[in-house]
């Protein structure tokens, strides 16, 4: 389970309310999630997007983080590109039923790329944030990405060579694509997932970053 610095959390650490729910695409189609929501109302809320490994308990703790946050968490059980377009959209429509004014996604590994996706995907969102995705699974949107991104990136990551990473920045730059890129020189694939004790300053700064891009661009 990921610890997230509690310096970064209210004080109090106010409970939150936390559930499975089964949501549905504009087709009927229903499918399985996770919601996790503050006490008070949230003017924020994020789309979770798991990697192949699809959801588990790490992102559901991760939902009640950003529930102690304050912004809105749904995790989705979804990392397939056909598959998790219009889940996407029931998410998104959801977050805004509940009184969420700025809406973003978050992924991990394939589900970093198809977070970065909806940022050409999805115009209602405020930002696409992802951590060690492959560029190679959007790349050929980058023309097309008109929200924020934030790439969070791992230098010593197996399975995205890090030329591959600075690559996908020089490309979102060069199509003028609003976006903050951080690449986290020694760590490993899954650096944010708290198995990784090594990796706590790494995961304690991109939470940071995370939150700051989520208050920088929900205002």
């Amino acid at each position: 389970m990921i610890a997230l610095p509690v310096e970064d959390l209210p004080v109090d650490r106010p409970a939150v309310r936390g559930a499975p729910l089964r949501l549905a695409t504009a087709d009927g189609t229903r499918f399985p999630a996770y919601r996790a929501l503050p006490v008070e109302p949230a003017a924020a809320g994020v789309v979770v997007l798991p990697d192949v490994r699809g959801a588990r308990e790490f992102h559901d703790d991760l939902a009640h983080g950003f529930a102690e946050a304050g912004v809105a968490a749904l995790v989705l059980d979804r990392y397939d590109r056909d598959l998790v377009q219009p889940a996407v959209r029931a998410a998104v429509d959801h977050l805004f039923a509940l009184g969420v004014t700025a809406a973003f996604t978050v992924g991990f590994g394939l589900g970093g790329a198809l977070s970065w996706a909806q940022a050409a995907l999805e115009p209602r969102l405020a930002g696409a944030i992802g951590f060690c995705g492959r560029p190679a699974g959007c790349r050929d949107l980058v023309g097309r990405m008109t929200r924020p991104v934030l790439v969070l990136a791992a230098g010593a990551d197996a399975l995205t060579p890090v030329e591959e990473s600075l690559a996908f920045d020089r490309a979102l730059t060069e199509a003028g694509v609003p976006h903050e890129f951080r690449l986290y020189e020694a760590a490993p694939h899954s650096f944010f997932d708290g198995d990784l004790p090594d990796q706590a300053d790494h995961a304690a700064d991109a939470w940071r970053r995370v939150l700051a891009f989520i208050e920088e661009h929900g205002a």
